[in-house]
C-alpha cells in the first residue's frame, strides 16, 4: 500500500531497517529516543525478508509496541534490492533514511545530523560507516581488519572526489520520489554490489550527493570463515554485472591492467588459492593475503 507525503510545516522522516536474522531491537529504541528529542514527524519501519531465527523474530516483534515504528515480517526472502524497494514504497515521508540493522549509532546527534540536512538541496546525503580505530580486541578478525585499512577512504574529503563511486547503502538518506524513480535493480539477490550500481544509477540519471561526516557504527564483525564466503559471494555477484559495473570497481579496474597477465594469476590461485583461504579463515589474516586471494578468485570464476 502506497502512502502520500502529508503537507506540514514540521521536517518529515521515514527511517527505514531491512534486516534478515537480525535482532535490531536495541537500534530501533534508541533511533526512536533520538527522533522523540526532535521537532518532526516520523517513523521506523524495519522490514523482515523472510528470517528463519525464532528467537529474533521474535525480538523484533517487540518493535511494535514502540510508538511510531513498526515491524513487517515478510514470508520470502527476495533478496537485499527487494526488500529496500518494498520499504521505499511502504513509507509515508519525503525523506528516507535507510540503514543497516547490524549498525549502532555513535552518539546522541545522529538524527539531528541529519534532520539539518533535509533542507538541503542534495538528492542524497550520505553519512557512511566508521570502526573504532582502537578497538584491538578485534585485532585477528579479517572482516575489522579490511575496514580499518579501508577507513582513510572514507572521510568527508575523500568521499566527495568521487561521490557515486563512494555511495554506500549503510547509512544514508534520500529523497523518496528519487527512490522510488530509480529502485534497486532487484537482480541483486545476493550478497555485494547492489549499492554500487545505484550509486551509477544517480550519476546517470544526475541525482546530487552530498557526503558528511554522520557514520553509523560497526558494533560486530562476521567471524572470518563468514566474511571469506560473503566475499566469494560478492565475486561472483561482480562477475555476473561487471559490463554495468565498469569504471565503478576497484577490482575491475584492476583486472583490465592485468588482463595480459591473467593466466599467472589463475594459475597462482590454483596453487595457492586454498593455502591463502586457509590463512584468511584462520586467526591470523592480513590484509595482503585477501588482496591475492580476491583478485586471483574473481579473475578465477569462470565465463
Amino acid at each position: 500500500m502506497l502512502f502520500h507525503t502529508d503537507k506540514h510545516d514540521k521536517k518529515q522522516l521515514s527511517i527505514l531497517i531491512p534486516t534478515y536474522n537480525d535482532a535490531c531491537y536495541n537500534l530501533v529504541e534508541e533511533l526512536h529516543r533520538q527522533a522523540c528529542e526532535e521537532d518532526i514527524d516520523y517513523e521506523i519501519i524495519v522490514a523482515d525478508d523472510g528470517s528463519t531465527d525464532e528467537n529474533t523474530i521474535q525480538t523484533n516483534a517487540r518493535i511494535n509496541n514502540i510508538p511510531q515504528c513498526s515491524y513487517i515480517m515478510r514470508n520470502e526472502n527476495r533478496g537485499r534490492a527487494a526488500i529496500r524497494n518494498f520499504l521505499a514504497k511502504t513509507a509515508r515521508y519525503d525523506r528516507l533514511l535507510f540503514m543497516d540493522c547490524d549498525m549502532a549509532l555513535p552518539d546522541n546527534l545522529f538524527i539531528s545530523r541529519y534532520i539539518n540536512e533535509i533542507n538541503d538541496e542534495a538528492d542524497v546525503i550520505d553519512g557512511h560507516t566508521c570502526i573504532h580505530t582502537d578497538d584491538e580486541t578485534w585485532g585477528r578478525n579479517l572482516r575489522y581488519i579490511t575496514e580499518r585499512a579501508a577507513a582513510p577512504m572514507h572521510s568527508v574529503e575523500m568521499r566527495q572526489k568521487t561521490p557515486y563511486q563512494s555511495f554506500a547503502t549503510a547509512n544514508f538518506m534520500i529523497r523518496r520520489e528519487t527512490m522510488l524513480a530509480h529502485p534497486f535493480d532487484e537482480r541483486f539477490r545476493f550478497y555485494g554490489y547492489e549499492d554500487v550500481l545505484l550509486g551509477k544509477e544517480l550519476y546517470l540519471c544526475g541525482a546530487q550527493i552530498k557526503h558528511i561526516d554522520n557514520p553509523v557504527l560497526f558494533k560486530d564483525y562476521e567471524p572470518n570463515g563468514s566474511f571469506v564466503a560473503k566475499t566469494e559471494e560478492a565475486m561472483h555477484t561482480l562477475h555476473r554485472f561487471k559490463i554495468e559495473l565498469q569504471g565503478y570497481s576497484r577490482l575491475l579496474t584492476l583486472e583490465n591492467k592485468l588482463r595480459h597477465i591473467a593466466p599467472a594469476i589463475r594459475l597462482w590461485h590454483m596453487l595457492f588459492g586454498k593455502a591463502e583461504r586457509r590463512i584468511l579463515t584462520g586467526s591470523s589474516p592480513n590484509m595482503t593475503i585477501f588482496n591475492l586471494y580476491r583478485l586471483g578468485y574473481y579473475m578465477s570464476i569462470k565465463e
